[in-house]
């Protein structure tokens, strides 16, 4: 079970505005059959709703398509996977069966289209069971280079935006224009800093902004237009600031792993309370792939500068290609992230069959433990539903990290 909203802190001043966005944002978080999208296109007739799989997907192109962009995350362990289990094996991650469970009992109808970003196999392999499947609808695999020269790389991923782009207008009924996706790459840019703006708050105070409700108010802008998630991002922002939580002497940690799962929230609550304080993760990274603003000057080509940023700004996850270095540069990043949130020690956090986390794993881990960050690991499920062993030990790491170390 997971525990009421605010559990943890006793009752403040003011601190009914602050609940009441938490509770709004776990409703929408929750939300696995998108009754908040069906909301939007009965109140937006004949504009398009397109979903996308994790990790990255250009959401600035459904967006400048007039349509909506929504973030398919599977049903965490909200959904009893039955169907779903039909069409794949079961040693895989439960993202793709839950979310086809979904798609086969309805609740993604409301969805004109999907797109599938490249990840992994299995990933693959939904596309092409969605096109199956689901006859009718709008599928698109998009493929994301393996090099990160502007001349390779750059002009593939520019082909591949630009045959997006032709197949979105089509979808929506007339085509995207230059203006119109400039103006969402400004609508987007607004959004990626008001992210960064909440997680500067959390590394610098964590117990102002606790994870597992930045988490919930992260995913609820799978369903919401990015103009409106991002007004709920700053206030959130400005309630947590103020909310006079009491500060907590907590050892400060890296979580890294669940980058395209949905962890449940009791996980997330489950590492809090055994004394660790997360000031950087890899959740809901959808949202916020691209580090810094895209922002196209003048002369230049929308679709060549969101390219270029995925080259140059990329955050280095496990479902980045890296050819040369994979192990290194991943690794570099990782330790990087950390110093720049003050973080004392790493906690690798994978879902379990999770090619992509668990064939980086050990080369990241060598580059944290080259740093001289301690780290633990566990593997979780998304239908986890007991987290005791993570509990204990993740607070023997907290405590490891409190007496020994020297981070």
């Amino acid at each position: 079970m997971v525990a009421p909203l605010n559990a943890d802190q006793p009752a403040a001043a003011g601190a009914a505005p602050l609940q009441a966005l938490v509770e709004r944002a776990r409703a929408l978080s929750e939300d696995v059959q998108l009754e908040a999208v069906r909301a939007w296109k009965a109140a937006h007739p004949g504009r398009i709703a397109v979903g996308s799989l994790p990790v990255w997907a250009p959401r600035e192109l459904i967006h400048a398509a007039g349509g909506l962009p929504v973030g398919v995350r599977g049903g965490g362990d909200g959904v009893e996977v039955v169907r779903g289990d039909a069409y794949f094996q079961s040693y895989i991650c439960q993202l793709p069966r839950s979310t086809l469970e979904l798609a086969l009992d309805g609740s993604y109808d409301c969805l004109d289209g999907v797109i599938f970003p490249s990840t992994c196999d299995v990933i693959r392999n939904l596309s092409g069971m969605w096109q199956l499947l689901l006859p009718g609808k709008y599928v698109r695999y998009l493929d994301v280079p393996q090099s990160l020269r502007e001349d390779l790389g750059g002009r593939f991923l520019e082909h591949e935006l630009r045959t997006l782009r032709d197949e979105l207008g089509q979808l929506a009924g007339a085509p995207i224009s230059d203006d119109a996706l400039r103006a969402s790459i400004a609508a987007y840019d607004a959004h990626r800093r008001a992210i960064e703006d909440v997680y500067a708050l959390r590394a610098a105070t964590p117990w102002l902004a606790p994870s597992w409700e930045l988490y919930l108010v992260l995913r609820a802008g799978d369903v919401l237009p990015v103009e409106e998630h991002t007004a709920m991002l700053r206030e959130y922002r400005e309630l947590a600031a103020a909310s006079g939580r009491p500060m907590e002497d907590q050892a400060r940690v890296v979580l890294t792993g669940a980058f395209c799962e949905r962890p449940p929230l009791g996980l997330i609550q489950t590492v809090e309370r055994s004394g660790c304080a997360i000031v950087d993760d890899d959740l809901a990274l959808g949202l916020r792939f691209i580090r810094g603003d895209v922002a196209p000057p003048p002369d230049e080509d929308p679709l060549a500068a969101l390219a270029r940023a995925f080259l140059a700004r990329g955050r280095r996850c496990p479902t980045m290609f890296l050819p040369d270095d994979a192990g290194q540069a991943k690794g570099e990043a990782l330790v990087e992230d950390a110093r720049r949130a003050g973080a004392e020690g790493v906690i690798f956090a994978a879902a379990s069959f999770c090619d992509p986390a668990l064939l980086d794993q050990p080369m990241t881990a060598k580059a944290v433990e080259a740093a001289g960050l301690p780290s633990t690991s566990f593997k979780y499920a998304e239908n986890t539903g007991q987290f005791q062993p993570i509990r204990e030990q993740t607070g023997a790491f907290a405590d490891a990290i409190k007496i020994w170390s020297d981070a």
